[in-house]
């Protein structure tokens, strides 16, 4: 029996499944299985029928030749060239038996055993080769599958959080908007505690005024009433015909009109002044007496207090620098500065009288002081002090220590934003049951 027909039918089985044809390209599939079905027939007659065994032969060399060449022509079969490779030398030599045969040619037996021999090792190293190529490129193909696999998790995985990041975004966006909206509502509010705060200054402003020019208009009314009943006295010694009488009244009604002259200027003084310092902020420096600005505000805030409360009471000292002079200053913003801290410094001395400290005597101290290329106002008081874990807050917005309604909490951070516009400082020193010093700092 020729090696051919075993040969045909490991080659169309290998090649089946080397090449993994079942679903791929059905006809190629069939194809292979024809070709195994006709080597196993073309065996089986070869060994039924002796006599007709060179044509079986034949036919299966003619078949073999056949598949070999359309093997190494066709692409679909290019990853297969390598077994046609290892089996090539056996069917030539196969066909070249055959053919010595039909001569009857014996002198290339050895030859030929040879040449068989070397055939079986090159197809067996190839078929090791092989293997070792199928095993590398099922592992390849698995590593494809594996990768592939990878990449599909992946896009899922990227999907999935492109929906978890447009979802976010939306959430991140209308945060934002709340936050937008919540700041919007946080500026009005702001606005309106700050109006709340200016209109409380001027609350107590306006009471500190209103007690500086009630003094003179007392004097002037009180003149006015004493005038009017000395000129009816004048008039009855006129017509009583006492001469010296009526002129000494006389002379008693012009110094009552000196004095009413008088207080009517300082009146109308006090008035002058403080439509000097509570005109809107022109945001325009000018020249200005430090001095005098912040003792008229000094006396302002404690008659405004004594005005809202008859029972307050407080000692106030004052010591200026005489030699300062003007400084450029926007008087009406630097006057709202002192007054909060006045307003301040007379709060924390009434807290302390309230616990009834034998001898303790309220006491608030203005001073100022030029020190090099800059004035130096400070306010001091006797209270409780500030505790030191919240020194650090006190210039924050909307922080106060203050009972819930007396405070909003932004006197001294607009003052500290006043005198930062100024270039200036405002500093802060306290004792806990000693006293507080705010110290304003402004360029000369």
């Amino acid at each position: 029996m020729s090696f051919d027909f075993i040969l045909g039918m490991v080659l169309f089985s290998y090649l089946r499944k080397f090449l993994r044809t079942t679903g791929l390209t059905s006809f190629w599939d069939k194809v292979l299985q024809y070709g195994l079905i006709i080597s196993i027939v073309l065996m089986v007659i070869n060994i039924v029928q002796p006599g007709g065994r060179h044509v079986t032969e034949w036919i299966m060399h003619l078949i073999l030749v056949a598949f070999i060449y359309i093997t190494l022509k066709l692409p679909i079969f290019k990853p297969a060239r390598s077994i046609i490779y290892a089996v090539l030398p056996l069917v030539i030599i196969a066909i070249i038996e055959d053919v010595l045969q039909l001569l009857n040619n014996n002198q290339y037996d050895d030859w030929l055993d040879s040449a068989e021999i070397f055939a079986i090792v090159w197809w067996a190293a190839m078929w090791f080769i092989i293997n070792r190529q199928k095993k590398a490129l099922e592992k390849a193909q698995q590593k494809a599958k594996e990768k592939e696999a990878e990449i599909k998790i992946t896009e899922a995985l990227k999907a999935e959080l492109e929906v978890q990041v447009a979802e976010r975004t939306a959430q991140l966006t209308a945060q934002k908007e709340e936050l937008q909206l919540a700041i919007t509502e946080l500026k009005a509010t702001q606005a309106q505690l700050i109006q709340s705060e200016k209109m409380a200054s001027l609350g107590e402003l306006t009471a500190g005024i209103a007690h500086e020019i009630q003094n003179p208009l007392n004097f002037v009314n009180n003149f006015s009433e004493v005038n009017a009943e000395l000129v009816e006295e004048m008039k009855t010694a006129l017509a009583s015909g006492d001469k010296e009488e009526a002129i000494a009244i006389a002379n008693d009604i012009a110094a009552n009109e000196q004095k009413i002259n008088h207080h009517g200027k300082r009146a109308d003084a006090i008035v002058k002044g403080m439509l000097q310092h509570s005109r809107t902020s022109s945001a325009i420096k000018e020249p200005a007496d430090i001095n005098a600005l912040a003792d008229e505000y000094f006396r302002l805030a404690y008659h405004g207090l004594r005005a809202k409360d008859k029972t307050f009471n407080a000692t106030l000292k004052s010591n200026f620098d005489d030699t300062i002079g003007s400084i450029n200053i926007i008087p009406q913003d630097i006057g709202r500065v002192v007054l909060n801290l006045f307003t301040n410094a007379f709060y924390a001395v009434t807290e302390r009288k309230k616990q009834n400290i034998p001898g303790y005597e309220p006491t608030v101290t203005l001073s100022t002081k030029k020190q090099g290329n800059k004035v130096v106002v400070m306010v001091q008081d006797n209270g409780n002090g500030i505790p030191q874990k919240v020194v650090d807050k006190i210039f924050q917005p909307f922080f106060t220590t203050k009972p819930t309604g007396q405070g909003t909490g932004l006197g001294l951070s607009l003052s500290y934003d006043i005198v930062k516009a100024h270039n200036g400082e405002l500093k802060v020193t306290t004792t806990e049951g000693t006293g507080t010093v705010f110290i304003i700092e402004l360029p000369v």
